[in-house]
């Protein structure tokens, strides 16, 4: 592993600065939204994993420990969390480590609560996870990250087969749903109802293409794929969707800056901007699909790229810890103005989680 050298740093600092900067700033069980087991804590909190994996660094142990201990009581139960959101299953991936490695059965037990939830989700008539019970009949990209990963680990490991099959399912069908045959790109939903006031009325797919929300759907395949067997029926399906989006995606990388816009195919109009979640996503996707050899050793230049205008726009607060900005606040389904209005963050989970998945591919990758 050489890794790669930015500004004097290589991505496992870079990983672990980040990491540092929310330590310091939040205690574990207060990470926002405080007390509810959600997507938000996960994501960071499973890139946070990743990073203790390659570092070795047992205090990033602790803390994910600490946050699941704080919310999952003696017996093995989600104190908080909202069954009727996709959202709200996604840090079951922590689980598996803390079970590995202490074989207390809480975790088990939170998973057994878990993956039933998950596989008796409400579906629309053609078979895909709503996104939340209040959205019904619709399909979101970042529903994928959040059902499937856990989904195929916990296939993997308590020998359930049939999840891998519902996780190619889910995949696909989006894909077949929310693909703009013209540019490659996925749109951010689908409603099979059309009723929704974004909703195509032909096909149901919402009018714009997301970052963020594409960025989550070769993360969350090339995960799933990592528990997939390679014998499955649908393991090349997914590869080559996933890198089908990758290849469509690169298209769109600012030739300047090496960042993606928050709408990604209309970087020349006003009001967009460059995200950070999304160039980070796609970059540690680009960096997984090279690393196992879904993709040609070629596409790393755009991530080489990618990464290092990610790196060289990190600013640091007076203490020196590193600060991600221009992270998009969470979002619904839109049109163009939607998107380009929202908020951003900084330091916020979404684009920590995502700066984290980035920087340990980068580690791996280089």
């Amino acid at each position: 592993m050489n890794d790669l050298i930015v500004n004097g740093h290589s991505a496992l600092d870079y990983a672990k600065m980040a990491c540092d900067a929310l330590m310091k700033k939040f205690a574990a069980e207060d990470l926002p939204p405080k007390g509810r087991f959600h997507y938000h804590q996960g994501v960071f909190l499973s890139g946070m994993q990743k990073t203790y994996l390659l570092s070795g660094e047992e205090k990033y142990y602790d803390y994910c420990k600490a946050w699941v201990d704080s919310i999952i009581d003696g017996d093995g139960n989600i104190t908080k969390f909202d069954t009727t959101q996709l959202d709200d299953m996604q840090p079951g991936v922590l689980l598996y480590l803390l079970y590995s490695k202490t074989k207390d059965a809480r975790y088990k037990k939170a998973l057994d609560t878990l993956i039933p939830l998950i596989k008796d989700f409400p579906k629309n008539p053609e078979g895909g996870f709503w996104h939340k019970g209040r959205y019904p009949q619709q399909m979101w990209l970042d529903g994928l990250y959040m059902a499937g990963p856990i989904c195929a680990e916990y296939a993997k490991t308590f020998d359930a087969p049939e999840l891998f099959d519902l996780c190619a399912f889910q995949a696909l069908l989006m894909e077949k749903k929310t693909k703009d045959e013209k540019t490659g790109l996925w749109y951010h939903a689908w409603d099979y109802a059309k009723v929704q006031p974004w909703a195509n009325p032909e096909n149901g797919h919402s009018p714009e293409f997301w970052g963020r929300s594409i960025g989550w759907v070769p993360v969350a395949i090339f995960e799933e794929l990592d528990s997939f067997p390679e014998d499955h029926k649908d393991r090349a399906e997914l590869i080559r969707a996933a890198c089908d989006l990758l290849k469509a995606v690169v298209k769109y990388q600012d030739s300047e800056s090496g960042l993606w816009y928050q709408v990604i195919d209309k970087g020349d109009r006003p009001e967009n901007w460059l995200e950070s979640s999304c160039t980070c996503l796609f970059v540690g996707a680009i960096c997984k699909a090279v690393r196992n050899g879904y993709l040609d050793k070629s596409y790393l230049e755009y991530a080489k790229k990618g990464y290092e205008g990610i790196i060289n726009r990190l600013r640091y607060d007076d203490e020196g810890y590193v600060i991600i900005d221009n992270i998009c606040v969470g979002t619904g389904v839109g049109d163009y103005e939607h998107y380009c209005n929202r908020g951003t963050g900084e330091n916020d989970l979404h684009g920590a989680g995502a700066f984290l998945i980035m920087s340990t591919e980068v580690a791996q990758a280089f």
